[in-house]
C-alpha cells in the first residue's frame, strides 16, 4: 500500500513540475478531463502551481479546471452506462465501488456532492453513475457544483491571497475542500427545502 501512496505522490510532484510548460494550461485542462474517467491524480496540484504563478488568473483556471471536469464526467457516465461494471472492477478496488454505489443508492446523483467529503477517486462516482443509469441532468448539476466548491475555493484563496497562500493550501487542503463542499451542500438543501414548501404552499392538496 506505501508503496501506491509513494506513486501518487510521484506522479503529484510531476503535475506540479509542469507549471512552467508553455503548455501548462493545455495539461491542466487535459489532466482535469482525464481526472474524471481515468487518471489517478487529481488537477489541484498543477491548479495551485500555475495560478501561483499568475493569481490574477487563478479564478478563471479554476473555472476551467471545473469545465473540464465536468466534461470528463459526462464522458465516465457514458462510459459506465456502455461498458459497465467490468471496467470500473479492473480501475478501482470493489471496496470503493461498494462504498460509492451505497452512496448512490441513498442520494442518487447528488451523491456526487459527497465526493468532496471522500477520497475515493472522482472516475469512480462518475463511471458508476454510468453503471446505475442515473439520470444525467441531476449529474451534471451535482458534478458542477461540487467541482466547483472544490476548485474555486482554491482559485478565489489564490487570486485574493496570492503566494503568501500556498503554504495555508498546503497544510489545510482536506478542511478547506471539506467546508467549501459543506457550504454548497447547504445551499442545495436550503433550496431544496424552500422549493418544497414554495410548492406545498401553492398546492395544499
Amino acid at each position: 500500500m506505501s508503496s501506491v501512496f509513494d506513486l501518487l505522490h510521484r506522479l503529484a510532484d510531476w503535475t506540479e513540475g509542469l507549471a512552467d510548460s508553455d503548455w501548462a494550461v493545455a495539461l491542466l485542462s487535459l489532466i482535469a478531463v482525464s481526472e474524471s474517467v481515468v487518471f489517478p491524480i487529481p488537477p489541484d496540484p498543477l491548479l495551485i502551481a500555475i495560478g501561483l504563478a499568475d493569481p490574477g488568473s487563478a479564478i478563471w483556471l479554476a473555472l476551467l479546471v471545473t469545465l473540464g471536469s465536468v466534461i470528463g464526467a459526462v464522458m465516465g457516465h457514458w462510459i459506465g452506462r456502455k461498458i459497465g461494471r467490468p471496467l470500473l472492477h479492473r480501475l478501482v478496488s470493489e471496496n470503493k465501488t461498494v462504498r460509492v454505489e451505497a452512496l448512490f443508492n441513498k442520494y442518487g446523483a447528488w451523491a456526487i456532492l459527497v465526493a468532496a467529503f471522500t477520497p475515493i477517486p472522482f472516475k469512480v462516482f462518475t463511471i458508476l453513475a454510468g453503471v446505475m443509469n442515473l439520470e444525467m441532468r441531476p449529474f451534471i448539476i451535482a458534478s458542477i457544483i461540487g467541482r466547483g466548491a472544490r476548485f474555486l475555493t482554491i482559485g478565489v484563496l489564490i487570486f485574493v491571497f496570492g503566494e503568501s497562500i500556498q503554504s495555508f493550501i498546503d497544510d489545510n487542503f482536506e478542511i478547506l475542500t471539506i467546508a467549501s463542499g459543506g457550504g454548497f451542500i447547504a445551499i442545495v438543501i436550503a433550496y431544496l427545502v424552500f422549493t418544497r414548501m414554495q410548492s406545498a404552499r401553492h398546492n395544499p392538496n
